[in-house]
C-alpha cells in the first residue's frame, strides 16, 4: 500500500472504530440497565437497541445517492453531526421514548455506505479486499470491545454516561474526517443526467448485489439479536455478571481473527471469494444451530459464540469488498448505501426481536436465528464470484490542465474510473486489463510521461 491508501484507511478506520463503539456499549448492556427508564418494557428497551439501524435504513440510501452526485467528505461531516446531537438527546432522555427519538436522531446520520464508498476511491483495486478487510475487521474489532468497554464502564458512568461518550466520539470522528485525502472522480457517464429513479432501479436490477444485501441484513439481525440475548445466558450459564462480560467476547473475537485472517487472504488472492463466503454463512448456520442444543452448558455456549464470531468475521470483511468490486462505476455509493442500509435494517429487526425473545426459551430464541442465517445460504447460493479488475497509479503531470488530463485519460480503452488527487499530484486508474490494447498503454505512458507497467 502507497502512503495515501495507509492515511485513508488509518483515518477512515478510526471514524468507523469511534462511532461502532459509540453505538455497541450501549447494547451488551442496555437490556439490563434500560428498566430504569420509565415506560420501559422488554419490547421498548429491545426497540431503543434497534431503532438506529431503522433511521440507518431510512436514510442511507439517499445519502449514498447524494454522494455519487456530490462530493462524500461534507455529507460525512453532516451525518456525524447528526449522531453527535442524537447521542447528546439520549444522553439527556429521562424516559424510554426520549431514548430512542435519540437513538433514531443518531441513526439518520446514515454515511457509512458513502465512507465505504470514498474508501474505495483512494484505495487501488488490487489493494481494495485489504482495505476493505481492514474495515471490516475494524468494525468487528470495534463491536467485540465496546461490548468489553460498555459492561466495565457502565457502573461508574451510568447508561447517561456512555451517551455522553457517543457524542464525544462523533467530534473526535469530524476531527479524523479532515486527514483523509479528498478525490476527485471522473467517469465516463455524467450521472448529473440521471434520474435519481434510474440510478436506483440500474443498482436494484444487479441480482448479486441483492444476494449480497441479503447476507448483511441476515448478519446484522442475528448479531444485534444475539447481542440482545446473551447477557442474560452468560449471567445464568456462567455465572458472570455484566462487568465480567468483555472476558468472554475479546478471546472469542481475537481467535475469531487468527482463523479468518487467512481465508479472507485466499479469498482474493486465489480468487475463491464465492468459496470463503458461502462457508462462511454456513459456519455461522452450524453455530446458531449448535447454540439451539448446547447453549444450555458452558462449552457449548463459547464453542457456539466462538463460530458464530469466525463467520461474522469473515462476512464483515469480504461483503464490502465484493461490493466495490461489482458495483457499477458511476453508482458506487449507492450500491454501498443499499447494502448499509440492509445491514441497519438487519440491525433494528434484531434489537427489536431480541428483545420479544428475552422472555422465550433458548431453544425457540436459537433455532430462530439459525433459521434467518439458513434462509440467507439458500438466497445466496446462486451467487458468481466478482469481477477481478486492476488499478494502477499515475503522476499528474505539474502544468498539465487537470480537467483536460484526466478527461484524456478517461477516454482511454480499458480505463473505467479515473480519481484524482490534486493534493498529492497522484491519480487512480481502474482498468479492465481484457479491454486494454497496446495503443492504450502507449497512450496512457505518455499521459503519464513514463511507461507504465500494466
Amino acid at each position: 500500500m502507497n502512503s495515501i491508501e495507509k492515511r485513508a484507511i488509518g483515518s477512515i478506520g478510526g471514524i468507523f472504530a469511534l462511532r461502532m463503539i459509540g453505538l455497541f456499549m450501549i447494547v451488551p448492556v442496555f437490556s439490563v440497565y434500560g428498566s430504569n427508564y420509565a415506560h420501559a418494557t422488554p419490547f421498548l428497551i429491545g426497540l431503543a437497541v434497534g431503532i438506529y439501524g431503522l433511521g440507518q435504513a431510512i436514510f442511507q440510501i439517499p445519502m449514498s445517492m447524494a454522494a455519487d452526485k456530490f462530493p462524500r467528505k461534507p455529507m460525512i461531516f453532516f451525518g456525524l453531526l447528526l449522531f453527535a446531537i442524537g447521542g447528546i438527546v439520549a444522553a439527556t432522555a429521562t424516559d424510554i421514548y426520549g431514548v430512542i427519538i435519540g437513538r433514531a436522531l443518531a441513526g439518520s446520520g446514515a454515511v457509512s455506505g458513502v465512507m465505504m464508498a470514498l474508501l474505495a476511491d483512494v484505495t487501488r483495486e488490487q489493494q481494495r479486499t485489504k482495505a476493505m478487510a481492514t474495515m471490516g475487521l475494524t468494525i468487528a474489532t470495534s463491536i467485540m470491545l465496546s461490548f468489553a468497554l460498555g459492561p466495565m464502564m457502565v457502573a461508574s458512568v451510568g447508561m447517561s454516561g456512555l451517551f455522553w461518550l457517543t457524542a464525544g466520539f462523533a467530534v473526535l470522528a469530524m476531527l479524523l474526517l479532515l486527514l483523509v485525502p479528498t478525490p476527485v472522480r471522473v467517469l465516463k457517464h455524467n450521472l448529473d443526467n440521471k434520474s435519481i429513479g434510474a440510478q436506483l432501479k440500474e443498482v436494484l436490477a444487479i441480482a448479486d448485489l441483492n444476494r449480497l444485501h441479503f447476507g448483511i441484513f441476515a448478519l446484522h439481525l442475528t448479531m444485534t439479536a444475539i447481542f440482545v440475548i446473551v447477557p442474560h445466558q452468560l449471567g445464568e450459564v456462567l455465572g458472570l455478571e455484566l462487568r465480567q462480560q468483555g472476558l468472554v467476547y475479546l478471546p472469542l473475537l481475537f481467535v475469531g481473527f487468527a482463523i479468518a485472517i487467512p481465508f479472507i487472504i485466499i479469498a482474493e488472492k486465489k480468487q475463491k471469494m464465492r468459496q470463503v463466503f458461502l462457508s462462511a454463512i454456513a459456519v455461522m448456520v452450524a453455530a446458531l444451530l449448535s447454540l439451539t442444543v448446547g447453549s444450555q452448558y458452558g462449552i457449548g455456549l463459547i464453542l457456539g459464540l466462538g463460530l458464530y464470531f469466525i463467520g461474522f468475521n469473515l462476512l464483515e470483511a469480504t461483503i464490502p469488498s465484493w461490493i466495490s468490486k461489482k458495483a457499477p462505476v458511476a453508482n458506487k455509493a449507492t450500491a454501498m448505501g443499499i447494502n448499509s442500509s440492509s445491514q441497519f435494517l438487519g440491525a433494528f429487526f434484531g434489537g427489536a426481536l431480541g428483545g420479544m425473545l428475552l422472555n422465550q426459551g433458548v431453544m425457540l430464541s436459537w433455532g430462530l436465528l439459525g433459521g434467518v442465517m439458513a434462509l440467507a445460504l439458500l438466497l445466496i447460493l446462486p451467487i458468481a464470484q466478482p469481477p477481478y479488475l486492476t488499478s494502477t497509479t499515475m503522476a499528474i503531470p505539474k502544468q498539465a490542465d487537470l480537467s483536460a488530463w484526466s478527461q484524456q485519460v478517461m477516454g482511454v480503452d480499458g480505463v473505467d474510473e479515473v480519481v484524482v488527487m490534486p493534493k498529492d499530484g497522484v491519480a487512480y486508474l481502474k482498468l479492465d486489463k481484457q479491454k486494454l490494447t497496446d495503443n492504450s498503454r502507449q497512450l496512457l505512458s505518455q499521459l503519464n510521461q513514463t511507461k507504465l507497467d500494466i
